[in-house]
């Protein structure tokens, strides 16, 4: 019994060496540093980021938050895009997506992350869908392209992952307000559903909360009125 326990151990303990052995490994750390510069100013502007974790961003990248830091930080988020989608889109044409299987997890997200932020979804949304369906990311991420790619389009979105905003004029008071909302969905009363067997652990409701936005159902009829 002992030996076959120790068999079992062995091999156990062969294939995670094995596993480890086929990961590029100089191929991950160069995703990982792309994902970083792509997450970094964006982790900056997320609400829920601390004012602590704000100022390790700030001191690392060697900036001061002198009241126009943040007016400026898009523009450096998109001067940064540009470059990471050519690094990616080089290492796409040499490997192919890199997935699970050639980066591991969580790098595989990293070129993903990428695409998304760029204006080439159109490009490798095929690409993502087939690297989802074997499993070389999470079918999830092949959702919210699909979702930002359809509303992109002005076509309703699947999963309700996608919310947008604009600047309106409160009709009361005269006075701009930013509305924010989740974008129109493909029947809504069945994205639930739809999320659940995408993956989703959240549904639409939950997410939108994530988002600090209250969910309302809108058609795309709903949404041109508004604007």
């Amino acid at each position: 019994m002992k030996k076959y326990l120790l068999a079992i151990l062995f091999i156990s303990l062969f294939g995670q060496v094995q596993s480890q052995n086929t990961i590029n490994q100089n191929l991950k750390a160069e995703l990982d540093s792309i994902y970083k510069s792509d997450q970094f100013f964006r982790e900056y502007l997320d609400s829920e980021t601390t004012d602590a974790r704000k100022s390790e961003i700030l001191k690392e990248t060697g900036y001061t938050d002198d009241g126009s830091f943040r007016s400026r930080v898009w523009s450096m988020i998109n001067v940064q895009d540009s470059i990471n989608i050519i690094k990616v889109e080089k290492i796409i044409s040499r490997y192919g997506y890199p997935g699970k299987s050639l980066v591991g997890e969580p790098t595989n997200e990293s070129a993903w992350y990428v695409i998304q932020h760029s204006k080439k979804i159109s490009n490798y949304l095929p690409l993502i869908e087939e690297a989802a369906t074997k499993g070389e990311i999470p079918f999830t991420r092949f959702a919210m392209m699909q979702d930002r790619y359809l509303t992109q389009q002005g076509k309703e979105q699947i999963y309700g992952t996608q919310a947008q905003g604009k600047l309106i004029a409160n009709k009361q008071t005269g006075k701009e307000e930013f509305f924010t909302y989740i974008s129109p969905i493909q029947n809504p009363e069945k994205v639930n559903e739809r999320r659940k067997k995408a993956g989703f652990t959240t549904t639409v409701e939950e997410n939108a909360k994530r988002m600090r936005i209250e969910y309302k159902v809108y058609t795309l009829d709903d949404i041109a009125k508004i604007f």
